[in-house]
């Protein structure tokens, strides 16, 4: 048998060393666990932020570019012959000058006020509206102004009745609602909501009666109006988003386009102006509107940024209106 002294375990000294070794080394691998999880939360916080201002910037401006855009000439006569709703986006369209209009932090919209829940507008941001028509045009095959029908080119040309639209050609253009369709068929006649004041779209606008359309073939065409809106909003959860409103002759279609933009302002380049200014400045000058620099402030996740604090970025972008430049 050997001997018992041969045998020899760990000292009470030995053991709680080595326990507090093992508690160094844990403690260390806990920090770096924590902050490698803080920098991929910062990261990914990062890249989201880095997607949003891509899709914000980008659908907005493309918004922008658009504004006054239509299948003729933004120098033609205009006769909007839309009954006016006094306070509805399509009643200061009597000229495609009229066509951007921005909105400072303390003025709301003339048919929508301020909020706090969903998709309602914060106080405090500026907007934009802006009015073009879509890139699905129809050519005008004949007219028929006694029964207040035009017939296009296509059947499968988009418009539904209540539909808001433009016919134009090099000599004039007019704003109608459309009162019917039957196949290649549309109709501009009376009654309706909003309704047309008067079938006849010639001008001068006469809502008693009017002049009758002007139609040189085949040059006239018919495209349907497009208006959007952009503004800062809170979400369903809470938080300020970018919002896009698509306006129609029914009512404003909201939806949510980026998460988390906590603030936005625009500015205003006037044609012939050395400077930016804001929306009050502008007054009544918007038909002179050349270019619109616009300013996002984007935050991230809770816990994202130094000190527990979101991660914020503010990036400008500067949009040229196409329509309104050589």
């Amino acid at each position: 048998m050997g001997s018992r002294r041969g045998i020899i375990g760990l000292s009470l000294i030995e053991l709680m060393i080595a326990l507090l070794l093992g508690t160094l080394v844990i403690g260390a691998a806990i920090g770096i666990f924590l902050a490698n999880r803080q920098t991929y939360r910062t990261t990914d916080s990062l890249g989201r932020i880095q997607e949003n201002v891509r899709t914000a910037f980008e659908l907005m401006a493309r918004d922008m570019r658009e504004a006054a855009g239509n299948p003729c000439s933004n120098s033609v006569p205009l006769v909007n012959v839309v009954n006016s709703a006094g306070t509805r986006w399509w009643t200061r369209l009597d000229t495609w000058g009229n066509a951007a209009r921005g909105y400072g932090g303390t003025e709301a919209f003339a048919d929508s006020e301020f909020g706090s829940g969903p998709a309602e507008r914060i106080s405090g941001t500026d907007a934009i509206e802006l009015i073009s028509t879509d890139s699905n045009v129809s050519t005008l095959e004949s007219h028929d102004p006694a029964a207040a029908t035009m017939l296009l080119n296509k059947a499968n040309h988009g418009f539904v009745a209540g539909d808001l639209a433009l016919v134009c050609n090099p000599r004039q253009a007019s704003v109608f609602q459309v009162s019917s369709v039957v196949g290649s068929s549309i109709g501009h006649g009376t009654g309706g909501s909003p309704g047309n004041c008067t079938a006849a779209l010639g001008m001068p606008l006469n809502c008693g009666g009017g002049a009758t359309f002007k139609y040189p073939q085949p040059s006239s065409v018919v495209a349907r109006l497009s208006a959007t809106r952009w503004f800062i909003a809170n979400n369903p959860n809470g938080r300020p988003s970018l919002y896009q409103t698509r306006l129609t002759s029914a009512g404003p279609v909201s939806q949510e386009v980026v998460e988390g933009v906590s603030s936005m302002t625009f500015t205003y380049l006037l044609d012939g102006a050395g400077s930016y200014v804001d929306a009050a400045a502008v007054g009544s000058s918007w038909p002179q509107l050349k270019a619109v620099r616009v300013s996002m402030t984007f935050i991230g996740e809770p816990n994202t940024g130094a000190g527990g604090v979101p991660l914020t970025r503010t990036l400008t972008q500067v949009v040229s209106i196409r329509n309104r430049n050589p």
